[in-house]
């Protein structure tokens, strides 16, 4: 999606560890605007997938996510990072690594909520996807494909997806941060 493409190149900062900030429309601020044309963009992917729901984790997927339901029009859950005393106890649970944080997750859904798109925020080493895909393998559901705003191809998330033999679109695939700069897969 070339003007997501060209927010990154713009707002973008590579950070050590192969982190990419983009908090300026999506990790802290929210550009609406954008965040819907992400949302009709999943949307015209994934049209003909018999989505009934989508599945994100907390917090950065949720913008994205919720334009494509609003545009799908089904409902959107998120996997929580703690479960709140309002969730009973029929819940599926996986473990998720935040290689941002450097911190370990365990997240939760409701059982009763799930056959799914999965869309995430970034895939990077494919973390959140894997305990996303988990959770929906634990309830028996069908994912219909998995999707990210922005994919980082050469940290091996993406390549994981595919090889479970899952759909897998990325808005933005980064091919690398060679330079302390963003290339696009495909850019000359």
């Amino acid at each position: 999606m070339k003007l997501l493409e060209e927010r990154i190149k713009k707002d973008g900062q590579v950070l050590e560890g192969d982190v990419l900030k983009i908090n300026s429309f999506l990790n802290h601020q929210v550009d609406p605007k954008l965040m819907m044309e992400i949302g009709q963009e999943f949307a015209r992917l994934f049209k003909d997938s018999d989505i009934t729901k989508v599945l994100t984790c907390e917090a950065s997927g949720i913008a994205p996510s919720i334009m494509a339901t609003y545009t799908l029009n089904v409902p959107m859950v998120f996997a929580r990072k703690k479960k709140p005393s309002t969730l009973n106890d029929a819940v599926y649970l996986a473990d998720v690594f935040s290689y941002t944080k450097k911190v370990n997750n365990k997240i939760c859904v409701e059982k009763k909520f799930l056959k799914v798109l999965i869309l995430d925020d970034f895939v990077a080493h494919g973390e959140a996807v894997k305990g996303m895909v988990s959770i929906v393998q634990q309830a028996g559901a069908k994912i219909v494909g998995v999707g990210a705003v922005v994919a980082k191809d050469f940290q091996g998330g993406s390549d994981w997806i595919k090889k479970q033999g899952l759909r897998f679109e990325a808005l933005a695939n980064i091919a690398s941060f060679e330079g302390g700069e963003v290339h696009f897969v495909g850019e000359e």
